[in-house]
């Protein structure tokens, strides 16, 4: 879908929003599930009270 704005080894910059934070970031393409894949700080897992198995908005802008 994105191809075309990746660079190297899939990688795709984007911006990400979560509840209050927005942060530059970068997503990589996954293979094996087809998908891309946006890791999470620490930092704004912590400041968005982010848990494990817990519903959550993301807004990537690519």
């Amino acid at each position: 879908m994105f191809k075309c704005l990746e660079e190297g080894w899939g990688r795709l910059k984007v911006t990400a929003i979560i509840g209050n934070t927005q942060w530059q970031t970068a997503i990589w393409f996954d293979t094996k599930q087809d998908t891309y894949l946006l890791p999470l700080k620490a930092a704004v897992r912590k400041k968005e009270c982010i848990e494990l198995n817990k519903p959550l908005q993301v807004i990537v802008c690519v």
